[in-house]
């Protein structure tokens, strides 16, 4: 009984660190500081710069797609194959990797979106899902709740499709790509 659950304990809080760590280092794309922001109060960004204007759509269609990618991969893919269940052998790992997985998608999504603020069309068709990407924050909490992981992964499929849909009314086509054990552990 005691390793099963030192091999838990170990799991979350692999997990835990990780988790922390990604959202910790969201930057994504290096921050013009300013006064304002040196004092601890937001400042408006200035207007993007034209090589921001011009890579806007690329690099918003990178990160949402390798957002829609971990999303497919480590979390609605397991809950079809019933990974997420109780007693299923492997449960725990799939919970991790799902865990990570979520939070690794709420970072590039978080990317995208600033992504698209460079981007008039973008900016304008994002506009109305920062709530639905902002509330991918704590959904991860909710795993562990009895009976809501089915709503937890209909959570994260209906973002990523108004994300998809999003970007392809403006002109971006995002398709899904699984990242790489290096762009999991890089992103920024």
């Amino acid at each position: 009984m005691n390793i099963p659950l030192r091999r838990l304990v170990l799991a979350f809080a692999l997990c835990f660190s990780l988790i922390v760590g990604a959202t910790a280092c969201s930057g994504g794309t290096e921050s013009r500081s300013t006064a304002a922001d040196v004092n601890g109060v937001a400042a408006p960004h200035p207007r993007p710069t034209t090589e921001e204007r011009k890579l806007a759509k690329t690099r918003f269609v990178v990160d949402a797609g390798l957002a829609a990618g971990a999303t497919y991969e480590w979390i609605v893919k397991p809950f079809k194959e019933g990974k997420f269940k109780k007693h299923h052998h492997g449960r725990t790992m799939a919970l991790v990797k799902a865990g990570l997985g979520g939070a690794f998608a709420y970072n590039r999504l978080k990317a995208a979106e600033r992504n698209a603020q460079a981007d008039p069309a973008l900016s304008k068709a994002l506009a109305p899902l920062t709530a639905g990407i902002d509330g991918l924050k704590n959904l991860p909490h909710d795993f562990h709740k009895r009976d809501s992981a089915d709503k937890t992964v209909n959570s994260y499929q209906d973002v990523i499709r108004k994300v998809k849909n999003a970007g392809s009314s403006a002109g971006a086509h995002v398709d899904d790509k699984v990242p790489s054990s290096e762009e999991l552990m890089s992103s920024r």
